[in-house]
């Protein structure tokens, strides 16, 4: 009954052509005070359905994490929850906390190092970002972060708007190592966390 519901959903959904097979989405284990960060998670997952992505996210089934999983497993798309991992596709970040902002700048800092090149997206709802956006800025202005480095992150109110940007990225930083050596190193067992433990 599950799969022939999963067809039906599937059949109705009018599919859109994406770049990306499938993206990885950090956010809230809370659903938020407003309304609207859940609103914008299930646009979201939305427009993941009607693109034809499948999600890859933090494994959660509560808060925002459980609406855009449900949503986009209802809509017909594979759905695979991890707790840690590599991203694929590009990376999107909704509303969250501690755990979210911590993600999202991993990310974006293999992504200046080169270790990927895919884009980081913000889902910006109702300015929720907009402090770390600025103090991204002010980083910019004295000199700690790069111009093209600041590219690296996408940003937009609605979900449709930053899917449109995100199709279209195109990478501007030229990251300081190759990720020829990333992968040689963690071939060879160097991984940046037991580097930090010592």
């Amino acid at each position: 009954m599950e799969n022939h519901h999963r067809q039906q959903q599937q059949q109705r959904q009018p599919s859109m052509k994406s770049r990306f097979k499938r993206v990885c989405v950090f956010c809230g284990s809370s659903p938020g005070k407003n309304p609207s960060y859940q609103l914008a998670a299930i646009h979201l997952a939305n427009q993941l359905v009607e693109r034809n992505i499948d999600l890859v996210y933090g494994g959660g089934s509560i808060g925002l994490m459980g609406l855009v999983s449900q949503a986009v497993y209802d809509g017909g798309r594979h759905v695979l929850g991890l707790i840690t991992g590599e991203t694929v596709g590009e990376v999107r970040a909704v509303s969250g906390g501690y755990g979210t902002l911590e993600e999202l700048l991993e990310v974006i800092t293999w992504a200046q190092l080169g270790i990927h090149d895919k884009p980081v997206g913000l889902l910006n709802v109702d300015g929720y970002y907009n402090s770390l956006l600025s103090f991204i800025d002010k980083a910019v202005d004295e000199g700690f972060i790069t111009p093209s480095a600041r590219h690296i992150i996408v940003s937009a109110q609605t979900a449709p708007e930053l899917m449109c940007k995100l199709e279209e990225y195109v990478p501007k930083h030229s990251g300081v190592a190759s990720k020829l050596s990333w992968e040689m190193g963690q071939q060879l067992g160097y991984t940046a966390k037991s580097d930090i433990a010592r």
